[in-house]
């Protein structure tokens, strides 16, 4: 799949079948759009084209206004959600900055200059709820009428159920929210995922292995941190996890995962308050050494929820907590498959 950022690159394939929308988490719903995208594409001999924003318009508007909690948090990262529409086949995606511009540009402006002017589209697929333009005054039916001016087919597709429920980001995030981790998965047709380069943490494992007798690697851990800048990432989940790891061996490696700000920790720390994803394997590939992973891009598959953050007051208290997690880990991992 080719990326481009923003509409002015001479790589960009003009005549495209398009469609329009964040994706965030690319579930069943983005999955069955883009399916029907690809066989509208090959119908046409067209390539088949993503438009996506970053930031997330929302967190434009509560940037703006000042009030971060408008802004809704995310199911996957920038690079997730690239790979997952890369995964479903699509030929290229564009992502438009959503700055002032964008956000004041008037619909019929943006039907002109992107869609006609810019990208010669062939055909646009939008959702049902599909609004654009300054104060969401475009619609489906606007898009249809000028659709039919500038020579381009619309086509609309209805809200995709699953056992009666309407798939959509919003059924998602409020199943991470609440850690019903299997029901997620069910919206996202695969477990829920958070991929990255591990990165060099506090080496707070190492300083566990004193409180951790018969520990001497203490607590290995594999980091991901997420970004510091504005609209940085804030995920739909939060909490203690049991996950699989998927990229250091031939078997993804079972494991127990922090996601969060670590509240027991001191917020001047080498994380700086900032999200991260502590993954603990419960079983280290020797082939890797102490070292090994830094540097390796991993996928985590957050199965299951064992409880939210928990403040620790010393050492010894994190450490017998980290113990009770492992623990439950392994036993909710024995009941599922029988070992370990």
């Amino acid at each position: 799949m080719k990326i481009f950022r923003g509409l002015h690159h001479p790589d960009i394939a003009a005549g495209c079948a398009l469609t329009i929308g964040n994706f965030d988490g690319v579930h069943r719903g983005h999955q069955a759009m883009l399916a029907l995208l690809k066989s509208e594409a090959a119908h046409r001999g067209v390539p088949s084209c993503v438009m996506t924003f970053e930031p997330h318009p929302r967190d434009y508007f509560a940037a703006i206004q000042g009030k971060p909690d408008l802004a809704p948090a995310r199911i996957a990262t920038f690079r997730d959600k690239l790979a997952e529409l890369a995964r479903c086949g699509v030929d290229q995606t564009i992502v438009l900055p959503f700055n002032a511009k964008l956000a004041s540009q008037p619909a019929q402006t943006f039907i002109n200059d992107v869609l006609v002017a810019g990208l010669g589209v062939r055909y646009v697929l939008v959702g049902d709820d599909f609004r654009f333009g300054a104060k969401r005054a475009g619609d489906y039916a606007m898009l249809d009428t000028e659709g039919t001016a500038h020579g381009f087919d619309v086509a609309r597709m209805q809200s995709y159920e699953v056992h009666g429920l309407r798939v959509s980001s919003s059924a998602v995030r409020e199943a991470l929210a609440e850690g019903r981790m299997q029901d997620a998965a069910t919206l996202l047709g695969r477990p829920y995922s958070i991929s990255g380069h591990v990165v060099h943490g506090r080496k707070l494992g190492r300083a566990l292995a004193e409180s951790a007798p018969g520990r001497h690697d203490g607590f290995r851990t594999l980091n991901l941190r997420f970004s510091r800048r504005a609209h940085a990432w804030r995920p739909a989940a939060s909490g203690i996890f049991v996950v699989e790891v998927h990229g250091l061996a031939a078997q993804p490696l079972p494991g127990v995962a922090n996601l969060g700000v670590r509240p027991s920790l001191d917020p001047n720390d080498a994380n700086g308050g900032r999200v991260l994803l502590e993954t603990h394997c419960l079983q280290w590939p020797e082939h890797l050494g102490a070292e090994g992973a830094y540097g390796k891009i991993i996928r985590v598959d957050l199965l299951h929820k064992l409880h939210d953050e928990l403040r620790y007051h010393s050492l010894a208290a994190l450490t017998e907590g980290i113990a009770r997690d492992l623990a439950d880990a392994r036993a909710w991992l024995a009941a599922r498959t029988g070992r370990i």
